[in-house]
């Protein structure tokens, strides 16, 4: 009878062994993606961390509240489309995500002198929306937008989409499709970029909650065909993932890195990696890149360089805000101050829920051999600043 017990428990201990080794080879556990020289970062010197400003650069302002316009503005995305700048933004009168929160959006044709604020989508009546983000293919320009119901509990979104050919008439706003042609339950992150054969990588939070995942498609157009990539997420708390509002950049070895802010408040980003075309990814895990814990914006120029644009603090202070730089995207040994802290930033003039100083949510995107990053000061005014890509040398 003992025999028999110890070989039963000699058969339960196997299968638990090959179900854990399973899990692990499901799970992908991965080595960290990348690593950043810290010693860039002079955490003493909290205005600039020490850091060079690039020659030539520039920052303009898209919009900036007065008494009689709304005070909040936040989730700053622009591109380029048929040579005219769009940028949209959410936007509210006094707080972040409020019932009267709706999309905003404005054009330049020379980048410096914007049109007011038109409504890219109003804020809806049990609800509201906020910004997804730009995609362009041909001729077309597609705008992503988040809403957010009252009735969806645990609190999520879902995408929907806008075209246009003129960046002026819209079409009728329309659910984003997954592959088997059903909405995509979920709140779509700002930052899509296209590999070099054209498929569309992103991230998507979905429903219930905000638990995010990788997202790809092939539709060149990104309005559907969206497949939710095989990944883990480490946690879950209060039905929100700890990796969350990720960005991507391709290293030398073509491995697809997309990189997390981490809401378990390490003050470090983390990061995952896939080599399949953004199909599969390993399980996040923190690097050593400083963090504020807020949205960074990630990618890489025509040469292969890659580089992160975030708030390299162990803080929640989001400021300064920095431009990081790798030649192949596993070291990041190059640093340059983009906006800095202290004198140089403008004060809060307006009080708000969640407001306070800093240089909140950047994005980016490159043309004419200049990188754009737009961001929101102190959740305020709408900002960018331009960085001629001949000014930044590797270390």
């Amino acid at each position: 009878m003992i025999k028999k017990r110890s070989s039963i428990a000699f058969i339960i201990s196997v299968i638990l062994v090959v179900a854990c080794i399973q899990s692990c080879k499901n799970e992908k556990s991965a080595e960290v993606p990348f690593k950043v020289n810290t010693k860039l970062f002079n955490q003493n010197k909290k205005d600039d961390l020490g850091l060079k400003v690039p020659d030539g650069i520039e920052t303009f302002t898209v919009f900036s509240p007065s008494d009689s316009t709304d005070h909040f503005s936040n989730g700053v995305v622009m591109t380029v489309f048929k040579n005219t700048f769009y940028c949209q933004w959410q936007s509210s009168l006094k707080d972040e995500d409020s019932e009267d929160t709706w999309v905003a959006y404005s054009r330049s044709e020379d980048g410096t002198h914007w049109s007011k604020p038109k409504v890219l989508s109003k804020t809806l009546e049990n609800g509201y929306c906020t910004s997804g983000g730009w995609w362009k293919h041909g001729d077309t320009l597609v705008a992503y937008i988040n809403e957010w119901p009252n009735n969806v509990t645990p609190e999520g979104g879902f995408a929907f989409y806008k075209t246009s050919i003129d960046g002026i008439n819209w079409s009728e706003k329309q659910p984003v499709l997954m592959i088997d042609g059903t909405p995509l339950d979920g709140v779509f992150e700002q930052d899509p970029h296209a590999l070099p054969d054209g498929r569309i990588v992103g991230a998507a939070h979905f429903q219930p909650g905000l638990i995010v995942s990788p997202i790809y498609t092939d539709d060149p157009l990104g309005i559907s065909g969206w497949k939710r990539a095989e990944f883990f997420n480490n946690s879950i708390k209060k039905d929100i993932s700890r990796e969350i509002e990720p960005s991507w950049f391709l290293q030398e070895d073509n491995n697809l890195v997309m990189v997390f802010r981490d809401q378990n408040s390490t003050y470090f980003n983390m990061a995952s990696v896939s080599g399949d075309r953004g199909e599969t990814w390993t399980k996040p895990v923190n690097t050593n890149m400083p963090d504020s814990r807020s949205k960074q914006s990630a990618g890489n120029f025509k040469n292969g360089t890659a580089f992160i644009i975030n708030n390299p603090v162990n803080n929640k202070t989001r400021m300064p805000l920095v431009l990081t730089l790798s030649e192949n995207g596993k070291l990041f040994n190059t640093s340059y101050i983009i906006r800095k802290g202290g004198k140089d930033i403008q004060p809060l003039r307006y009080e708000g829920t969640y407001k306070r100083l800093g240089y909140h949510y950047p994005k980016s995107f490159i043309w004419n051999n200049n990188l754009y990053i737009s961001y929101a000061t102190n959740k305020e005014d709408v900002e960018y600043t331009k960085v001629q890509l001949t000014s930044l040398t590797l270390n």
